[in-house]
């Protein structure tokens, strides 16, 4: 089942122990954090359940989101780089030889450039270690099925979101990310007390099957057509406020 009201999410078993997030779209409002989001947090913190951020930005944009917002930890990357709370750092795509590494993806960027010259490098992108990005800002959607097929040609992955292109290795993916930071750090919560939260392309690994309580803010329906996975619940609110509604309903308030 996909795209329940949200209000039905009361009536979900088993219990929540976990928020795993998305963070541009779920947690902003025009692209920038809100009074009413750090309510929000601050009420989960209250009551004990931890928020972890799984976001596509970049390593230095989340170190700086996970220690000055009270969350558990924070997933950089599309699920390349896990930040914890008391500041541990683990690399969770297999990278032997990140300079190496990191001249693929800007190679691979330079070939996709041969083709659409308007590509621009996304401003965070040196601060990355996984994955490389541009914006996604004046592209099509045929563009981006364009350019989803040459990297796969080229042997990465690609996703996208309402901000970025991601050229990623092939597996790493919010989900995979998250599995992982829950087997290592989380040992005592299951996948099916995680509720997941998300509002683009890019979030749809963490609405698989996998991950059976999974929420998409409302202007996830933009994508509806375009995603292969759908969130079980859909909120009636835009960005953050639909966050600060699934906290609502979440903790009966």
């Amino acid at each position: 089942m996909s795209l329940l009201p949200i209000k039905e999410l009361v009536n979900s078993t088993p219990e929540i122990r976990l928020i795993a997030t998305d963070v541009d779209g779920t947690l902003t409002q025009h692209e920038k954090f809100t009074a009413s989001l750090l309510e929000a947090i601050i009420k989960l913190e209250q009551v004990g359940i931890p928020l972890v951020l799984v976001t596509g930005r970049s390593t230095g944009w989340v170190d700086a989101l996970r220690y000055y917002l009270p969350v558990a930890g924070a997933i950089a990357e599309n699920g390349g780089v896990y930040l914890g709370k008391t500041g541990s750092f683990q690399l969770l795509s297999s990278i032997s030889d990140s300079t190496a590494h990191r001249q693929k993806l800007a190679d691979t960027f330079h070939n996709l450039k041969q083709e659409f010259p308007q590509l621009q490098e996304s401003a965070d992108n040196c601060f990355r270690l996984t994955d490389w990005t541009f914006d996604v800002k004046g592209l099509t959607m045929a563009n981006i099925e364009v350019i989803a097929l040459q990297c796969q040609k080229w042997g990465w992955s690609f996703t996208y979101s309402t901000v970025q292109c991601h050229i990623k290795p092939l597996e790493q993916d919010k989900a995979q990310g998250l599995r992982q930071v829950l087997h290592q750090y989380f040992p005592q919560i299951q996948p099916e007390q995680v509720l997941t939260i998300g509002d683009s392309p890019n979030d749809q690994s963490l609405f698989d099957h996998q991950f059976s309580q999974s929420v998409g803010v409302a202007n996830v329906l933009a994508y509806r057509d375009l995603m292969e996975n759908l969130p079980r619940y859909v909120t009636t609110k835009s960005e953050v406020e639909g966050f600060c509604e699934v906290v609502s309903y979440l903790l009966n308030t």
